[in-house]
Parts: structure tokens; C-alpha cells; sequence
């Protein structure tokens, strides 16, 4: 049987985890963070040997040298990790991606493919090497992104996928079966982390984008936002508005409000913006200004 260490933080890291060792994989380490307490009080509850926090410069070290494992796993570890667990299995070290590498490298790579209008997805298994996300290919799962989705979908698809492809990864390297398949790196591109300020709309860009802007980042992200004046709205669903408006009024221009929604000008067209957080939304009146 193979022994199994795994990296894993948060619901999906928890999920992952939690259906490996259900399906009576040997799982003998796991590395988390101290946010991800689901894990934690898993490790407890089963006595599995843990590690919490970043294990960079040398952190873990005392961990890793108690570790002998075959297989290392990371599913949506916060922490991006060193040779010294790297290195640490006799076989393989796999880390599952959010996206169809090599495209999308990098953090929260399923909210810029919404944003940047992408008609699919996906997950790729992918042999951890030193610079992040750049592995061979061992397995790789495609997923259409719906018109209406938003990041929180995309993530739901995942959590489907993401035991499935484990249980097809660990299958593979059971019977010896694991392909690898280099990744093209001339097609390689990362994308950066994004933080809740990164967030902001400009009314000058065409409605696509900005559409596109504000389902990427709905609940329970932070969610898309503009102001009015010094006071914030937060908006988490949108929907295109067929409605003439005038070229010479400025973007960001409140065509209509009521108390469910608000008509947006915007480049070369209307939102409707449906779901927002504000204060007051009385307070709206037609003519003002977003930005």
C-alpha cells in the first residue's frame, strides 16, 4: 500500500483529505495552516501526525525528518513549498491546479478565467517542481464555464472533480500506469493573487468585461465594487439591459433605480446590476455617477 502525505488547507483541501483516507489510502503526514481547523481536528480525531503553518526556511524540518512516504499530494495547500518536501516521497510529488495548465499559473486561476471571458476551465494533477505550477502533466480534467457562472460555481465543479481525479491519480501510480506529459511552456502564462481591493470597476470598460468582472468575484468572494461618492457598493449579480442611453453621458451614469435593482451605463451598453450591498439604496437617484 502506498503511505501518503498530503498538503492540505481549507473545505476543499478537507474534502480531498477526508475521501482519500475513506477509501483506506494510508495516509501517515499531513502539512496545513491554522486557518484550516477542519483539518486539524481531522488529523486529532484519527491520530495522523500534522504540521500547522508556513514550513518554509527550514520551519518543518524536524516534521519532514519523522516522514517516509511514497506519495505527496497538495490540494489547495496556502503555502508554496520548498525542495525539502518537494523531495520528501520515493515517487511522486503531485499538486492538483485549478486550471488547464500551463495556462493560468498561479493563485485563484478559475476567477481570472472568468474575468478574461474564458469558455472553459479545468483541473491538471501535475508533478510539483521548484518553480510553482511548471510540472509534468499526469492527469487533466476539462470544465465548461456556463455563461451565468461565478467563481463560487467553479469552485462547486471542483469539488466534484477533485476526489475523482486523486482516487484516478493514486490508481495509476498503484498499477504503475502514470503518463507524463511535459508541459508547453511557450503557452505558459501566471496570474497574480488578488486581494479584496483588486475588486474595483471601471465604468469605462465594455459591459463583457465588466460582467464578466463582478460574477468572478460574487459571494462569497469579497465581490466587485464601485463607489458613489465616498460610499461603496458592493455588487454581486449583473445581467445585461437592451436599452438605448446617450453617448455623450458619462460611464458609470445611473439610468434608472428601484428598490431591486439599478440601470448602469457603461461603454457600449447597459447593466442591470441585481444583487449589491449599500447602505441606503434610497439614497440612488437617476443621474448620478458611479465610479
Amino acid at each position: 500500500m502506498l503511505s501518503i502525505c498530503f498538503l492540505a488547507s481549507g473545505a476543499l483541501g478537507f474534502k480531498v483529505l477526508r475521501h482519500t483516507f475513506l477509501q483506506n489510502k494510508n495516509i501517515v503526514a499531513v502539512f496545513t495552516d491554522k486557518k484550516s481547523t477542519e483539518v486539524q481536528e481531522f488529523c486529532i480525531d484519527f491520530q495522523i501526525p500534522f504540521f500547522v503553518g508556513n514550513p518554509r526556511k527550514g520551519r518543518a524540518a524536524e516534521f519532514i525528518e519523522k516522514i517516509d512516504c511514497d506519495v505527496l499530494l497538495s490540494v489547495n495547500y496556502l503555502f508554496i513549498v520548498e525542495r525539502d518536501i518537494i523531495r520528501l516521497p520515493r515517487r511522486y510529488a503531485i499538486n492538483l491546479h485549478g486550471s488547464l495548465l500551463p495556462k493560468y499559473r498561479g493563485r485563484t486561476p478559475h476567477v481570472w478565467a472568468i474575468i478574461n471571458g474564458e469558455k472553459e476551465t479545468g483541473i491538471t494533477a501535475h508533478l510539483m517542481e521548484d518553480e510553482v505550477d511548471n510540472g509534468a502533466i499526469v492527469h487533466q480534467v476539462k470544465i465548461k464555464i456556463e455563461p451565468e457562472d461565478t467563481g463560487a460555481d467553479i469552485l462547486r465543479k471542483f469539488n466534484k472533480e477533485y476526489p475523482l481525479i486523486i482516487d484516478e491519480v493514486l490508481k495509476n501510480i498503484e498499477n504503475h500506469e502514470l503518463q507524463l506529459r511535459p508541459q508547453d511552456n511557450t503557452k505558459a502564462f501566471y496570474v497574480g493573487k488578488r486581494t479584496p481591493a483588486d475588486g474595483r470597476i471601471n465604468w469605462d470598460w465594455d459591459k463583457e468585461r465588466i460582467y464578466n468582472w463582478i460574477r468572478a468575484q460574487a459571494k462569497p468572494y469579497p465581490g466587485a465594487f464601485t463607489f458613489l461618492e465616498q460610499e461603496k457598493i458592493t455588487i454581486h449579480k449583473a445581467s445585461f439591459e437592451n436599452m438605448r442611453c446617450i453617448d455623450s453621458e458619462a460611464n458609470g451614469t445611473v439610468l434608472g433605480v428601484n428598490n431591486k435593482s439599478i440601470l448602469v451605463k457603461t461603454q457600449d451598453g447597459v447593466l442591470r446590476l441585481e444583487e449589491f450591498e449599500y447602505r441606503n439604496s434610497t439614497l440612488l437617484k437617476e443621474g448620478m455617477i458611479l465610479n
